[in-house]
């Protein structure tokens, strides 16, 4: 008697299983989805938004169109408190964000209103495996390496955005954690202006993504215009730039160590996207997979290496992975890196 009745069971889930797909392809059929950008247009992530809202709708059942809206407010904050409290949970939202952004959360900072362990996360285009985060200047710039920043008595200038931006996070680290002599000016919208800045000399640099660069300044780049002097975001050195050092090669102090640590964590999930809590689980769950299957596609693959696209995906129950891992960092590491940075706490 038990053998018919496992088969029952068999049929009774295999027959819940499709009409629940069904019912998935059922919503997403002949619907236009939004993606929101937190940032403005013109950045990493504003062109890694445009690239999967084009890609993702095929790998949805039913195949919706993706539309980008770019909401830009309080270096992508403002985005991820509309993604956790009034974006409606149905699916029918996806949100590009800041990778430092759920960092913010678990530093306590005042203007969040989210939990990052609680939004749905479909994954992350890169985990930095194949980045690096490089404090860059002009190449013609008088300083050739950076250790002429430890003791040479010279110095650069570098650009920063916001508190939520990694290029001003990094370039306070290196000033005041690493003790290298930066002068940082903050303010900035972005890393396009500041290219703009460098190139008239109102700046030595800044601290940027290579695949960012690569894909910002693709010219530039291509011909040279830059010279990288350190890299953050990995504890080793990216094989593009084996003469250029880590920070963590500079320092031997356990603090400073475990700040990096914290500080580079970001990085793992370099290129996240989420829905808000709340999405009905078999539409979470087709997001995710959908996010996944378009991230191995050879057609996509080929288009994200012209855009200069570093691809090294990663599922969103390793984005959660690696944002618990964060949370668990010792208070003290982030009471320091949170003074460090300015951040206004709860």
């Amino acid at each position: 008697m038990k053998f018919p009745v496992a088969i029952a069971l068999l049929l009774s889930l295999a027959t819940a299983s499709a009409a629940n797909a069904q019912a998935v392809e059922q919503f997403y059929k002949g619907r236009q989805m939004t993606m929101i950008v937190g940032t403005a247009p013109g950045g990493i992530n504003d062109i890694t938004a445009r690239f999967v809202a084009h890609h993702l709708g095929q790998f949805i059942p039913g195949h919706p169109t993706i539309v980008v809206q770019n909401q830009p407010g309080a270096g992508g904050i403002a985005s991820a408190n509309r993604l956790y409290n009034t974006f409606e949970q149905d699916g029918s939202v996806i949100v590009k964000l800041e990778r430092a952004v759920p960092m913010l959360a678990i530093q306590g900072d005042a203007a969040v209103n989210f939990d990052p362990l609680k939004i749905t996360w479909l994954g992350s285009l890169s985990s930095y495996a194949k980045d690096s985060y490089l404090m860059l200047v002009m190449a013609t710039n008088a300083v050739k390496s950076v250790d002429e920043l430890k003791s040479s008595g010279k110095s650069i200038t570098l650009g920063g955005d916001n508190a939520a931006s990694s290029n001003l996070i990094f370039a306070i680290i290196a000033k005041e954690v690493l003790g290298l002599n930066i002068k940082v000016v903050r303010g900035y919208t972005g890393a396009a202006p500041m290219f703009l800045a460098m190139q008239s000399g109102e700046l030595d640099g800044q601290i940027i993504g290579y695949s960012s660069v690569r894909t910002g300044q693709r010219d530039l780049w291509s011909h040279h215009a830059f010279r990288p002097l350190l890299q953050f975001g990995r504890a080793t050195r990216l094989a593009d730039f084996v003469d250029v050092p880590t920070a963590d090669e500079l320092t031997k102090d356990a603090s400073a160590l475990a700040l990096l640590d914290f500080a580079n964590s970001q990085f793992a999930i370099a290129l996240p996207f989420a829905a808000p809590p709340g999405v009905p689980a078999g539409r979470a769950e087709a997001l995710r997979s959908a996010f996944m299957a378009m991230c191995k596609d050879e057609a996509v693959l080929i288009e994200a290496e012209k855009l200069g696209i570093e691809m090294s995906p990663i599922d969103g129950a390793a984005v959660l992975k690696s944002i618990e891992r964060a949370a668990a960092t010792p208070r003290e590491v982030i009471a320091r890196y949170n003074a460090l940075v300015g951040l206004d706490r709860k």
